[in-house]
């Protein structure tokens, strides 16, 4: 059986094993058999089945062939839906983004496998160059534009840049969710601020025809927590372990079928890594600073 010898083979590489003693024969029966036979894939911030098609086509293919494994897609409306999603069994595999995760671990026990580490990825805030506006102090009392709520680069890291810089996200000034039309907003002067990734900010200038000197940064972020995808505490432990070695182990093949989607080009250099919880402390941290620890309660 194909599965069969693969994962066999992948245990051996793994653990170091050149004989098949009676003990690495209980092992891998045990992981073997603990293997679903399918995973439901969702990702957290792609609604459509045929947007999931689109961008994570390729990397479908690429992981079912790795795992040896049938993969379904299973769209989310929300964050706060992959949750019971989650639990009720409906998906078993989320890729997320770093405050996405906190909620699904908080409310459905997610495992984190691994961690999908962008080369750049925090988050800045921008104004128009005609604007007098030099630090973030003199956006008290001004409109900013942020992306989506509980969104990390576009919503909860800039708030917090913001807090930093001694604004009260409760009364010092108004946030406008405009999901991509921040820079048009900001263009047109409905807001004086517009808040985002980096990666998202020079995608969105490009697109335009814009340029960073029409649209300078005044306050830049430190590197945020990566994406990571995400298991259903309802899997086997011993799968979701074989499961994070196969994916490592064929990292270049994943993240090149990744970036087979132009919209994908924010993983561009990215790489794999076992995902650590308490590399998201900074994010639960944020939220109860912000006044929404609910959402990961």
């Amino acid at each position: 059986m194909k599965r069969r010898n693969f994962i066999w083979q992948s245990l051996l590489f793994v653990g170091g094993c050149t004989v098949a003693t009676n003990s690495s024969n209980s092992t891998f029966n045990k992981v073997l058999d603990s293997a679903p036979k399918q995973l439901k894939f969702a990702v957290t911030d792609i609604k459509g089945l045929q947007d999931l098609q689109r961008d994570y086509g390729a990397f479908r293919t690429a992981l079912e062939d790795v795992l040896d494994i049938k993969i379904d897609f299973i769209p989310v409306e929300n964050t706060i839906a992959a949750a019971p999603a989650l639990q009720l069994g409906q998906i078993n595999l989320v890729l997320a983004g770093p405050s996405e995760y906190v909620i699904l671990n908080a409310r459905a026990k997610a495992i984190p496998v691994v961690a999908l580490e962008r080369p750049k990825y925090y988050s800045i805030v921008a104004v128009r160059a005609n604007s007098g506006i030099k630090s973030l102090s003199q956006l008290k009392g001004k409109k900013i534009a942020l992306r989506a709520k509980a969104g990390t680069g576009g919503h909860l890291y800039p708030t917090k840049l913001l807090m930093d810089a001694g604004l009260n996200p409760k009364s010092d000034y108004q946030s406008l969710f405009l999901e991509d039309k921040g820079l048009e907003a900001l263009r047109k002067g409905d807001v004086d601020a517009w808040a985002v990734s980096i990666s998202r900010y020079e995608k969105m200038l490009r697109k335009a025809g814009l340029s960073t000197t029409e649209f300078p940064i005044i306050a830049t972020g430190s590197n945020l927590p990566s994406d990571v995808f995400v298991a259903s505490s309802q899997l086997a432990p011993a799968f979701i372990q074989q499961m994070q070695q196969l994916m490592l182990k064929h990292q270049d093949k994943l993240i090149q079928a990744i970036l087979a989607s132009p919209e994908n080009e924010k993983f561009k250099g990215s790489k794999m890594l076992a995902a650590t919880d308490a590399d998201y402390n900074m994010i639960r941290e944020v939220y109860k600073a912000i006044g929404q620890g609910e959402f990961i309660s």
